[in-house]
């Protein structure tokens, strides 16, 4: 798969024909490239099939190890306090798999600013794991790359065989979230940890992109729930999977599957924070759903302005540190 929602043709936080204008502009706020008209796809398209056509670097040949990394780089600095919580700067002499690695960003981001004893990327498509081989080349990268089947979450490692697992932007899209979980705990040792991105519905993504511009302003309302919206907007309108999880949904999630949770920090989009002087007029508007309106009035915002909620940024990118339970 990926990582955090990317910029793709038609990948993007994309929704539904109907808000197509809004998709475009927020696709041209990320990528900086004019947008393009949908090319025909498939109405049901395999997970696989899906993120080897769309994936976070819109099939971006690198030219050099420099471009390479100056993508990276500057792709953080669009999600505020994403890579502070989802840190690639720790994990020097530790064996690391990134889960769902797609072409190989964080890849590229552990390796220039860790030194991993061993790096492996997973991923459902062989396109972008073959992408992410070719860009670490770059780099002078000691990689591995295993293709896996988004219908058995069975990882081919031995049991214990890393001490962090990374995964950002995936478990959101997988149709069997737990039995992931439960195989990463598997391969993790005792001793070690998981960092996880996931969707978070506090956010003024959900809150206002979705639940005010989106369904009442644009009409996507007459398209089915907040949750069905909420699936068409974030990585294309035909993105097979796509759900948000509150802290307690996602902690729960994790307990089951063997694992002690903590919300290590919440990052924010370019794009949501774009949306904030919008909020004014969804107060107003009594559509709008109660839970909605007081999440907005309860927003506060921090020294650099980013709204917050509950102690958290209100942002979409909510990163978990997972701790394996004793036995």
């Amino acid at each position: 798969m990926s990582g955090r929602p990317v910029t793709t043709e038609p990948r993007s936080r994309a929704i539904s024909s109907v808000p197509l204008r809004l998709w475009r502009r927020y696709r041209n706020i990320i990528a900086g490239e004019s947008p393009k008209d949908n090319a025909a796809v498939p109405t049901e398209e395999s997970s696989a099939a899906y993120w080897s056509r769309c994936n976070v670097t819109n099939h971006h040949p690198f030219a050099t190890d420099k471009e390479s990394l100056d993508y990276f780089e500057w792709r953080c600095a669009l999600y505020s306090n994403y890579i502070e919580s989802m840190p690639v700067n720790e994990a020097t002499g530790l064996d690391v798999m990134d889960y769902g690695c797609g072409p190989g960003h964080d890849l590229v981001g552990f390796w220039c600013h860790s030194q991993p004893r061993r790096l492996v990327g997973v991923d459902v498509s062989p396109t972008s794991l073959a992408e992410a081989r070719e860009r670490l080349k770059l780099h002078a990268a000691s990689a591995e790359f295993v293709l896996i089947h988004e219908d058995d979450p069975r990882l081919p490692f031995e049991d214990a065989s890393f001490d962090l697992v990374h995964s950002s932007g995936v478990l959101h899209h997988a149709p069997a979230p737990l039995s992931i979980l439960r195989e990463i705990r598997r391969v993790l040792r005792p001793s070690g940890h998981a960092q996880i991105m996931v969707y978070n519905f506090d956010s003024i993504f959900v809150r206002l992109g979705v639940a005010y511009q989106l369904m009442l302003i644009d009409g996507e309302s007459k398209n089915g729930s907040l949750a069905e919206a909420f699936q068409r907007s974030t990585d294309g309108p035909e993105c097979p999977i796509s759900r948000y999880y509150t802290a307690d949904e996602f902690s729960a999630l994790a307990r089951e599957a063997g694992f002690s949770c903590a919300l290590r920090g919440v990052g924010i989009s370019t794009w949501e924070m774009q949306l904030l002087p919008k909020r004014f007029d969804a107060l107003t508007d009594r559509r709008l759903a109660p839970e909605h309106r007081q999440f907005l009035y309860d927003l506060g915002f921090d020294q650099r302005g980013r709204p917050t909620y509950g102690g958290q940024i209100a942002g979409i990118d909510a990163c978990y540190r997972l701790t394996p339970l004793a036995g």
